[in-house]
């Protein structure tokens, strides 16, 4: 691998810290947002957000509650994993000690215009 530039991301005119997970799909970078049930829809040229995607219904609360055996755990079984499929179109999301993986069709998500 070989870093071809760097761009700063940034919502509202504010930079946006703790993106991981980055996938880009059909011409935008994609990452979620470390600790948060949220993802960054980010133009890639300029770093803008263009809007959020909220994940936070995915689980239900029992699903939450149940997740980890500690409370340290627990803490750490957040959103983290994402792979997009083209021929498909969806990205595959899922988490930490998660117990299931969600397929999110991108093409409506795309559709939507949100302000950061």
């Amino acid at each position: 691998f070989r870093v071809k530039r760097r761009i700063a991301v940034h919502a509202a005119g504010r930079p946006l810290p703790n993106l991981n997970e980055l996938q880009w799909v059909r011409g935008e970078v994609w990452a979620n947002l470390w600790h948060e049930d949220r993802l960054a829809v980010i133009e890639p040229r300029s770093g803008a957000v263009r809007c959020f995607v909220d994940l936070r219904g995915l689980l239900t609360a029992e699903e939450r509650r149940s997740l980890g055996r500690t409370p340290a755990l627990q803490q750490e079984a957040v959103l983290n994993g994402l792979a997009y499929d083209e021929p498909t179109g969806r990205l595959l999301v899922t988490g930490k000690l998660w117990p299931r993986l969600f397929a999110i069709a991108t093409e409506a998500l795309q559709k939507v215009e949100q302000k950061p």
